[in-house]
């Protein structure tokens, strides 16, 4: 898995800077955007099971999209840095 990171950041840096930052971007969104819509998913079954724990389940929802978020904001750092 290591060998397919540094094959692609390999290859963005040498692919040229508009498309390798948007190589290095896209793939990094990938797995934020899968995590938020599995997050996002599973708090809504739970509050279609539980109402009166929606609250409570939306709040957590909330700080887990956060997270994941953040996961995508480092990406989008990472964009800027690859010359």
């Amino acid at each position: 898995m290591t060998h397919l990171f540094g094959l692609l950041a390999q290859a963005a840096t040498n692919i040229g800077t508009p498309i390798g930052k948007g190589l290095v971007y896209g793939l990094g969104a990938i797995g934020p955007g899968i995590g938020i819509g599995f997050l996002v998913g599973k708090s809504v079954e739970a509050m279609a099971r539980q109402p009166e724990a929606a609250g409570m389940v939306r709040t957590t929802m909330f700080l887990g999209i956060a997270f994941v978020e953040a996961l995508a904001l480092f990406g989008f750092v990472l964009s800027f840095i690859v010359k």
